[in-house]
């Protein structure tokens, strides 16, 4: 079991007070706060050892360099991949863009398909809609039960001979759902079609092996796992990796640029490594503190960060159940999602309830959460109110949720 009061004391935003009551910090599907071990590194980084990287041979840029490709190591051992294997980018949007305007953009032709899923983030339905409209692919969605599982028996009649890519997420931002990547993968492969991974809210919260799942790409952002914002992370596997040339070029990705005087010509040759997909000069501060925050979650351990949020969601469900004007949203089986809980209560707008939680210091996400087809699927057009939790958060501070929602039982 975690020492969740000692952890808390890593959080030095835990401490402040929001409209004079004790801050009760339920958002973290949309971001994580940040322990004082990164905001220390990266405070380090920049008053000791910052410069560029890659491209010097002074001592500073040397240092700088060592500093983010250990954080690079340090990302891959994470989920058990390979540090060439570990593309740094803006964030999970950024790394799935990625694969669609690099890898798919070269390599599908008109009348190709994409299979998705209607739980999706639009982060993971939009770059495939817009690719469909430039090269005519053709984007297939995955059904969802009323319980807010998957219909992952829908797959193999969804895949043809047409089929290129299924891109799927493993845990639902909206529901909680864990879905079985495993298992998708394996029907994909069977089918010799490509995988990509929205892990955007499963690796800061439970175990993640990419060599297990054995996917082709998986993406994930720093700021969802104690890291800071504007950093995130594209795993590739090895041998794609290779074949895929960078759509965004520059600096540091070029190993030389020689020009054929005969042809009139230059002719470029890509860096091997990830690197090529780093264009110019990268987040240095962010790539190492998500470093830091990824020590930090191994040093805690990700198996008992997910039965700790499992613990909060189990009791979460029990009380709301309680409550008769709340209707919950996504599996009641704690075991089937992960530290998301998603509701409504009586006829109140979710915007109304997250104001009136917020009166109580209590910071909840209410709106469509950039998922707006799973809203329609569970029949909350106007939107949802969600908690989501994470190594920091108390059953104490669920019970004060709780307070709240019942007296909110009465005028919603």
């Amino acid at each position: 079991m975690l020492n969740v009061k000692e952890i808390r004391k890593d959080f030095p935003i835990l401490e402040r007070e929001v409209n004079g009551r004790k801050l009760i910090y339920f958002d973290n599907a949309a971001t994580s706060q940040k322990p004082i071990q990164v905001i220390n590194k990266i405070m380090e980084f920049y008053t000791k050892s910052y410069a560029n990287i890659h491209r010097g041979i002074h001592t500073l840029s040397q240092e700088a360099s060592e500093l983010y490709e250990e954080a690079r190591e340090n990302i891959a051992k994470l989920i058990n991949a390979k540090t060439k294997e570990i593309i740094f980018v803006k964030n999970a949007t950024e790394a799935i863009n990625m694969v669609a305007y690099t890898w798919a953009l070269r390599n599908l032709k008109k009348g190709d398909e994409v299979i998705t899923s209607l739980m999706e983030h639009h982060s993971n339905i939009t770059p495939w809609i817009t690719l469909s409209q430039i090269k005519g692919i053709k984007v297939k969605f995955i059904g969802v039960n009323s319980d807010g599982t998957l219909k992952t028996e829908e797959i193999p009649n969804l895949i043809t001979k047409n089929t290129r890519l299924i891109s799927i997420t493993h845990v639902s931002n909206v529901l909680g759902t864990i879905n079985d990547v495993k298992e998708i993968v394996k029907i994909a492969h069977e089918k010799d079609v490509t995988t990509l991974i929205d892990a955007a809210q499963s690796v800061p919260h439970m175990p993640v092996d990419v060599k297990d799942i054995d996917c082709e790409f998986l993406a994930f952002s720093g700021h969802k796992m104690l890291g800071p914002s504007g950093i995130g992370v594209l795993y590739v596997k090895e041998d794609l990796l290779k074949r895929i040339e960078p759509t965004i070029s520059g600096g540091g990705t070029i190993r030389n640029v020689k020009w054929i005087q005969d042809e009139e010509i230059c002719k470029i040759h890509w860096i091997e490594g990830p690197e090529k997909f780093e264009a110019g000069t990268p987040n240095i501060a962010g790539a190492i503190g998500l470093g830091e925050a990824a020590k930090y979650l191994m040093r805690i351990g990700l198996e008992n960060i997910m039965m700790h949020e499992k613990r909060l969601v189990e009791k979460t469900l029990k009380e709301l159940e309680n409550i008769k004007k709340v209707k919950i949203y996504g599996p009641r089986n704690a075991e089937k999602r992960a530290g998301i809980i998603t509701f409504n209560i009586g006829n109140l707008d979710p915007h109304q309830t997250a104001l009136i939680l917020d009166q109580y210091g209590i910071a909840v996400r209410s709106g469509l959460h950039c998922a707006e087809p799973i809203h329609q699927i569970i029949k909350a057009e106007n939107g949802s109110v969600r908690a989501s939790y994470y190594l920091y958060n108390t059953e104490e501070e669920i019970d004060e949720m709780i307070k709240v929602l019942m007296d909110l039982e009465d005028i919603a």
